[in-house]
Formats: C-alpha cells, structure tokens, sequence
C-alpha cells in the first residue's frame, strides 16, 4: 500500500552535490519541492561528530544519503550518527542511500587472520537501527547477504549502456567490451549483452600484493575501440596498464567505464598521461577539483536514477525496473536520445 506521508531525504557531507540533484529530481517528478531536511553536521573540536535535526520527522520515511567514501571512517559515522538520531526522534522506516558502500573490497578471508569488513560495516549498520539500504554497484553481490534487512542494489551498466550508444553512434560495430580481470567477467558480459558486442578479458598476473608482473589479453582486440569496464578505480594503475597492453594488442582506441571513481595518490595524474582517450565515472563519489579538471575524465550522473528509486521504495514499487533500458531513457530525458 503507498505510503501516505512523503519521502523526507537527510545528507551527510560526503556527496552533498549529489544529494542536493537527487532532491531536485524527485522535486520535478512529484511535481511539488523536495528539499533536504535541515540539519547539522559537524565535528567538535576532538574531531568527534554531531548530528542536529532542525525538523520534526515523527512517522515520517526517510532517506538518508550518505556514500561512505574517503574518508571512510568519517562518513560511515557520519551515516550511523544520523540514523541513531532519526531513530530517537520516532521516524517510522529509516534507508540508508548509499551510492558507494565503503569497506566492500574486504568482502571475504583472502588469508588467515583476516576480518571480513564489509559484514562489520553490515552489522553497524543495521544495529544503528537502518531498515533498508539502496547503494549502487556493490563490488561484490554476496554483501546483499551480510545485511538482514532488505538491500536493493542499483547498477550502472544501463545507464553506461546509453552513454556508449550516445558516444559511440555510428561506430557501434567497432566497440569490444574487456573486463580488466577474470573478477570482473560477469559485470562486463553484463554490458556487452546490453550493446550487443563482443567481449575480452586482461588477465593480469601478481608476483606480490599490489604490483602487477604482467598482462595477456585474451580475445582479438586489433581494429577495435576498446571500452574497459570495472566497478572501482582507486589508483589507476592496473587500469592504465591494462589500456597500454590493449594498444599493444592492436587495439585503435582505449576507453574506460567505471562505476565508482576512487581515485586516491597519483590516480589522476595517471589516468590524464596514459594512452586511455576517456574514463568515465559516475558521481556516487564526489569528485575533487582535480578530478572536475581532468581532460579526459567524464561524469555520468546518478541523480535521476537513484531518484527514481527513492521514489519506488516509498511508493511500494519495484526497484528492479530500473535495471531495464526502457525505463531509464525517459528518466534521463534530454541527456541520452535513442533514435
């Protein structure tokens, strides 16, 4: 049954510009202003955080946008510190909005002695007293079941899906998708499939953790515009490696789509002097100046999507149609036109 009151959106300050474009969004489709409820946050002098809320939110829904990226531990408390406070001020059902959900590379024991991170995170979570998460692109899909609570997980490769077609028209027969690792096989076939091209692999090969002893690529990239896609970039090393083995490889152009821009140390540095002619990202990540100034790095907007999910969630409709091209276009109307 929908709900009756409306959906009430609450930020941290990890991605405020995002979720000033989601409330803007949900604004033009209700048809009537959604704004941010008014709140503090901010840090004492000892670094410690506080959350004020300014509004009544009694029986209200609420969402709570929040990524938890760098710095991670900030914004992740940030996240538990509001929701504790929505909880004590007797709001009715709590989401947590989590464009990027930060810790989830630690998703499993690689070794002995090793924590699983992203089920603590899971667990500090929902004990702050969250009833439902919507994120985007988990980089891996088991963390759904670290939560006992019901998690809705976008995904980009749609609206990359739509991007490609606008960006690549007319030479859509000379795209190949490549995945820049086995890992990533399924999230690139995923995207293939949507376009309808060809798929190849960059096996990389590790003599110790963090360096990379060498590449092959599997699959005839000559004559091709190669298009990478992953879900993460943090320092962009593999990433411009791989582009350099696809041009070795014969490959014409080398582009990247990437869900999650990180890009932490020398990442963009990189990226700006490698061989790739684009990296497109989203902004689940608010991005850095130097990112913003980047020449070759572009930003695909999430708003509308996340947006429109929001809106699913609070009505009792279904989240997942939002995986399916048809029902993206006209939510992105006037960005990407299908002919």
């Amino acid at each position: 049954m929908p709900a009756v009151t409306e959906p009430k959106l609450i930020a941290g300050n990890a991605n405020l510009p995002l979720a000033k474009a989601i409330a803007r969004r949900m604004s033009m489709h209700r048809g009537m202003s959604v704004n941010l409820v008014d709140a503090r946050v901010e840090r004492f002098n000892d670094q410690e955080i506080f959350v004020e809320v300014f509004e009544n939110v009694r029986g209200e829904d609420m969402y709570v946008i929040q990524p938890t990226s760098n710095p991670a531990n900030d914004n992740l408390m940030e996240l538990l510190i509001m929701v504790d406070a929505l909880r004590r001020s007797s709001a009715s059902r709590i989401t947590a909005v989590i464009p990027y959900f930060g810790y989830a590379r630690q998703d499993r024991r690689a070794k002995a002695r090793t924590p699983i991170s992203a089920k603590l995170v899971a667990n500090l979570i929902e004990t702050a007293g969250v009833d439902r998460v919507l994120t985007l692109d988990l980089h891996a899909a088991q963390i759904q079941g670290f939560f006992d609570i019901p998690v809705d997980n976008l995904y980009a490769a749609p609206v990359f899906a739509l991007d490609i077609e606008h960006h690549f028209k007319g030479a859509m027969d000379d795209i190949m998708i490549v995945s820049p690792d086995v890992g990533g096989v399924a999230r690139a076939r995923e995207l293939a499939k949507r376009i309808n091209a060809p798929l190849a692999i960059v096996d990389k090969r590790r003599e110790k953790a963090g360096e990379v002893a060498g590449m092959t690529v599997i699959g005839d990239v000559r004559g091709h515009k190669c298009i990478i896609v992953d879900d993460i970039c943090d320092t962009a090393g593999t990433l411009c490696k791989a582009a350099e083995t696809l041009m070795e490889a014969g490959a014409t152009e080398v582009h990247s789509y990437i869900t999650h821009g990180v890009l932490s140390g020398p990442a963009v540095e990189r990226v700006a002097n490698s061989v790739m002619k684009s990296l497109v990202i989203t902004d689940s990540i608010a991005p850095t100046e130097a990112v913003k100034a980047a020449r070759n790095i572009r930003i695909v907007p999430t708003a509308p999507m996340f947006a429109q999910a929001i809106l699913n969630i609070w009505g009792g409709m279904s989240v997942s149609s939002l995986f399916e091209t048809d029902t993206l276009v006209p939510i992105y109307e006037g960005l990407y036109q299908r002919s």
